[in-house]
């Protein structure tokens, strides 16, 4: 008879304790910055970078990364947009025809493009004659679509929102991190601040390393050099990360 209430209260603590795991999980699903809301923000950084992994919004980290500034300055655009289109549609992704979803995502896009070019051209207008037409072509990123059509056609506001972060700054990273080397090894500069020195006329004019014969290397402010920093970029993150490396 005891072996059979000592049974009993076993099950009764097992119940108990899986009650308490189960409502533990759905408390931390429901927490503002839970485990898997943080993956949202994290894993586009390294484990899914939209660049490096997925292979997409290639070719603006190809084209605007001669110099860091308005490398950074377009990073934040597609932040915003990302971020912000993610929230609108997420908002909006009960109401809107399954037929012209496509269209509706792209008004909300382009209307949000519309609002950075606008800002960059009131506060900024040197980056913005810089970035020219690569402001206006955000709308087709692929990142930006992807995201909406992935994600937040699926998730709740806050969710699609650290989505969009998340993404948008994956994307920035690599162009920063493009740019860094472009514009330094390039032009020996960061942010136009001389970083190498001063290259004067001869090397008695010349200051730093130009003092020492260094020359820039102009190949560093072509395409061509972007898609090789790329490259490396991809070939350090496998190795640091061997989840990446595909099983032929």
């Amino acid at each position: 008879m005891s072996e059979q209430k000592k049974e009993i209260k076993t099950k009764e603590e097992k119940k108990k304790e899986e009650m308490i795991l189960f409502l533990s999980k759905s408390e931390e699903k429901e927490a503002f910055l839970s485990r898997a809301n943080r993956k949202l923000l994290t894993d586009p950084l390294n484990d899914d970078n939209p660049i490096t992994v997925q292979m997409l919004g290639i070719c603006s980290a190809l084209a605007i990364t001669v110099q860091l500034r308005p490398a950074i300055v377009m990073s934040l655009a597609v932040i915003f947009v990302t971020a912000m289109g993610n929230v609108v549609i997420s908002l909006l992704r009960n109401l809107i025809p399954n037929r012209i979803r496509i269209i509706v995502q792209l008004v909300v896009v382009a209307s949000l493009v519309i609002v950075v070019d606008q800002v960059l051209k009131a506060f900024l207008y040197d980056v913005s004659k810089q970035l020219s037409i690569f402001i206006g072509l955000i709308i087709t990123n692929c990142i930006i679509m992807g995201r909406l059509e992935a994600f937040a056609l699926g998730n709740k506001p806050w969710k699609s929102f650290l989505d969009g972060i998340g993404n948008g700054a994956g994307y920035g990273i690599i162009l920063i991190i493009v740019a860094f080397f472009r514009e330094l090894l390039g032009s020996g500069k960061l942010l136009g601040y001389e970083i190498l020195g001063h290259k004067g006329l001869t090397l008695a004019d010349s200051t730093g390393l130009y003092a020492l014969g260094y020359e820039n290397n102009g190949f560093f402010l072509l395409s061509p050099m972007a898609l090789i920093i790329v490259g490396l970029v991809i070939w350090y993150q496998r190795s640091r990360n061997r989840k990446l490396i595909e099983e032929s």
